[in-house]
């Protein structure tokens, strides 16, 4: 049997995802955006729990989430958790394996007064705001709130299995439904991986799993063990997404790692580090980025070891010099120290200056000790807020405390203050394997963006290996070169999947041809592009407007009326009664004024100041029940029988308008996105396209240049197409039918769109199109075409079909701009993919008819 993640991976199954919508219980409440790759965990979720296939899980429903470090888990369980209150349930168990993880989970779900908090200010569902509560057993819970009960699975183990006066036991699950969230969760297999269940921690929770049937567990970790078979076993029914370090790497959410190695001792390796420390802060200054960057200084075994190394940290800040300077900058062959140097030279930010501002960043009560756990617990708050501007800690030290659990964004160095290594024949050994383990906690990105509309969450430079801030989406590793060592360590970082291998990666140089750039598109050419800016809602003046057009609501009024069964036979007989169930329509305007105010109220969605952006022609929230154009024009059906309909009570309306609330807030959030992109803007084609270094795979599809395709035809404007297969297959086409658009046009030139230019729809999503076609029209050399074009894998097709449905937008539009006498029309044509290729030809033909 495959494992039950990769049932998703079919097309039919990714087109059924597609379709899941997200409730709005979850997008309207996590304070934090949701990311596609979390999208795609919640809708596998609510897939698995709506629909029949083969080789669903049974009840009581146990699945696990294999999710990187840093991919946002615990966003995961929140979402989940408050999909799950809508769906009855009321309790939660939270228990991981150490104390200072439990700390940090209760800030995320408790503590709004912390920048990792996971929710609004207000959590509503269904009209109703809803507070999380800490409990200690589940007879303190209640029926309105969602209950949460944190614990490490140790203690959890031992209040079960020794009862105690308020502790925890069996009997608390019996009579409730339970939703059990277990994070770090490979530490619960010792069980299995020994072979005997008999008295662990894991034989703990899975006795409270199957004490009720609804009751369900979800784990979540970024280390599960696809080597041993009995993990392989216990889990390939349960991992209903994989989303590892390898594919949040690829995605670009996570900072890229170099290794720094020279054979330097501790105090120059040191230096290396607060240099360039330094360099990024001043970096990010001059950008308006705001970055306080922190080192962890990492000890090999002892706490007195990295006690040792602290003290002598701070002898050396005591001392730091001009000398000390200057002779990294005369012996270190490490070309970004020397490009830190040339920054700082160009800045007039003297040696005298380089040490002045190292030691105020760096005094000691700027460095924190993180060693045992008593230390970890009370510096907790300081180690889960460092990227936050009223914390000054700088420097971190530490044996090993932080390999889990740690959620970090702005570590850009670690420097091993220690040189032996413990591999054995090529192999990492365990010490490797925590050093793997720490980078890649490190290796969370620091969210940054320089230019409007850019995305702050990914990085932006991999294509672009000359850009300065590109050591900003970086982290270094300080180690002394030992070639076994280093040997070991990639190995255990590409088995990770967080790093790239060096040796795996070259560089290709993409030019543009000289013939281009004499062409008369590349020295007075304009491509046009737009920007992501806020929805303006000035125009919006009614309900209409935003596409709100469904003016009636239907509403069952509850009743006494049922239906018999026989016990032994399907035949069913309806009660008798005299009456039919009929329908009565009730405009809002007809229901007392008071009663609709209180259903406004109760939603902090209709409080005016919220719902006024929307709206912002309305003065009052009278208006808005009153005027036709909103509230005022909508109508309820009323459902039920005769007598019913004739005793409508004030708690009838309240139901009912609460339903019809609900119903327009899910349109008006659909309809009206936070964001949109601007109005085409022009830049001239040669301030925007130029030439540049891209890095590939050897050996892959990207690596070949498609030369003898594109090398010699004047209307390609690079000197080869570094693309995957289906953008090579286009251009394969463009070639054989490029004749046929050579008798109609004139200065005709296809330019790849190497992340230059981003385009933004409707809602404010940010897209980079592959390609560029431009052209002018024989009979009128004012009318150039600028045509976007995206070649589409079939596997990506349903993933990216909101790009797809962009481009048929703008196809459909035709955007004609004039600049002084020449007209551009800016367009677009729906997915190339090679399996339709004679509907993507039909359709640029019809671009140009």
């Amino acid at each position: 049997m495959a494992f039950l993640h990769e049932i998703f991976n079919n097309p039919f199954a990714r087109k059924a995802l597609a379709d899941v919508v997200l409730p709005n219980v979850i997008a309207d409440n996590l304070k934090f955006g949701i990311r596609p790759y979390q999208e795609e965990a919640f809708r596998r979720y609510l897939y698995t729990e709506r629909e029949d296939f083969d080789g669903k899980p049974k009840k009581p429903l146990h699945l696990l989430y294999n999710m990187a470090t840093g991919s946002g888990k615990t966003m995961v369980m929140g979402g989940l958790m408050l999909h799950l209150y809508e769906k009855g349930y009321r309790n939660f168990l939270f228990f991981v394996n150490s104390n200072n993880i439990i700390q940090k989970t209760k800030d995320n779900f408790l503590n709004p007064h912390t920048s990792k908090y996971l929710f609004k200010e207000k959590i509503v569902v269904n009209g109703k705001e809803v507070f999380l509560k800490q409990i200690d057993n589940f007879d303190e819970s209640d029926h309105e709130n969602i209950n949460i009960k944190f614990t490490t699975i140790q203690q959890l183990h031992i209040d079960l299995n020794n009862t105690k006066e308020n502790s925890v036991t069996y009997e608390d699950f019996q009579d409730k439904k339970i939703v059990l969230i277990a994070d770090e969760a490979h530490h619960l297999n010792s069980g299995t991986k020994s072979g005997n269940l008999f008295g662990s921690w894991e034989e703990t929770v899975l006795e409270i799993l199957r004490q009720n049937f609804e009751n369900i567990l979800l784990e979540f970790t970024a280390t599960l063990d696809y080597e041993s078979r009995e993990i392989v076993e216990k889990y390939k029914d349960k991992v209903i997404y994989k989303y590892d370090l390898a594919q949040f790497r690829t995605d670009k959410f996570s900072k890229e790692i170099n290794l720094v190695r020279s054979m330097y001792d501790e105090q120059e390796r040191i230096i290396q580090a607060l240099i360039l420390n330094l360099y990024r802060q001043e970096l990010a200054a001059i950008h308006h980025i705001n970055l306080k960057p922190v080192i962890l200084f990492k000890a090999k075994k002892t706490i007195k070891e990295s006690e040792q190394n602290k003290e002598n940290f701070h002898k050396l800040i005591d001392d730091f010099s001009e000398k000390l300077i200057e002779k990294i900058r005369k012996t270190s062959t490490v070309s970004i120290i020397q490009k830190a140097f040339d920054f700082f030279e160009a800045r007039n930010i003297s040696k005298h200056d380089i040490v002045k501002r190292i030691q105020a960043n760096f005094r000691e009560e700027n460095c924190l000790s993180a060693n045992n756990d008593s230390e970890a617990e009370k510096n907790q708050i300081l180690l889960n807020t460092l990227e936050e501007e009223n914390n000054p800690i700088r420097a971190v030290f530490a044996v090993h405390k932080l390999n889990e659990g740690w959620d970090v964004l702005n570590l850009f160095d670690i420097v091993r203050l220690y040189e032996d290594r413990d591999g054995k024949d090529g192999k990492p050994g365990k010490t490797t394997l925590s050093e793997a383990q720490l980078i890649g906690r490190g290796a969370r990105y620091y969210p940054f963006a320089v230019e409007e509309g850019e995305d702050r969450f990914v990085r932006k430079y991999d294509d672009d290996i000359s850009n300065d801030l590109k050591i900003l989406e970086e982290l270094y590793y300080h180690t002394k070169e030992d070639s076994r060592y280093i040997s070991e360590l990639k190995k255990a970082l590409v088995d990770s999947g967080i790093y790239e291998d060096e040796t795996n990666l070259e560089t290709k140089q993409l030019k543009l041809k000289p013939l281009f750039k004499t062409s008369e598109l590349y020295k007075n050419g304009v491509v046009f592009s737009n920007r992501k800016i806020p929805k303006n809602f000035n125009q919006i003046k009614s309900f209409k407007d935003l596409g709100i057009i469904k003016p009636r609501f239907s509403h069952q009024l509850s009743s006494g009326s049922g239906r018999t069964s026989n016990v032994f036979f399907e035949l069913e007989k309806p009660v008798p009664s005299d009456e039919g169930i009929k329908s009565e329509g009730i405009k809002i305007q007809d229901i007392q004024k008071h009663v609709v105010r209180y259903a406004l109220s109760r939603n902090p969605f209709y409080y005016f100041d919220h719902l006024s952006r929307y709206f912002p022609n309305i003065t009052s929230i009278w208006d808005f029940i009153v005027d036709e154009k909103y509230l005022g024009g909508m109508e309820i059906i009323f459902y039920g029988t005769q007598n019913r309909l004739q005793e409508i009570s004030h708690f009838d309306y309240l139901q009912a308008l609460n339903g019809l609330l609900q119903n327009i807030e899910a349109d008006i959030k659909h309809n009206a996105p936070d964001y949109e992109g601007s109005s085409f803007q022009a830049q001239p084609i040669h301030e925007v396209f130029r030439d540049k270094e891209i890095r590939v795979k050897k050996d892959s599809e990207r690596a070949k240049g498609q030369e003898s395709v594109v090398l010699d035809e004047p209307w390609y404007a690079y000197n080869a197409n570094y693309g995957t297969n289906e953008e090579k297959r286009f251009v394969e086409l463009f070639a054989r039918r490029f004749k046929g658009l050579n008798q109609k046009f004139q200065d005709i030139h296809l330019i790849r769109n190497e992340r230059e230019v981003k385009i933004f729809d409707k809602s404010g999503r940010a897209f980079e199109p592959d390609f560029i076609l431009f052209c002018s029209q024989k009979k009128d050399k004012q009318l150039t075409y600028q045509v976007f074009i995206e070649p589409k894998g079939t596997h990506l097709i349903d993933y990216d079909r909101w790009k797809d449905d962009f481009l048929k937008e703008m196809g459909d539009e035709k955007n004609t701009i004039t600049i002084h006498t020449d007209h551009y029309l800016i367009t677009a044509v729906p997915f190339y993919n090679h399996e339709t290729e004679r509907e993507f030809e039909q359709a640029l033909e019809k671009i140009f008819m």
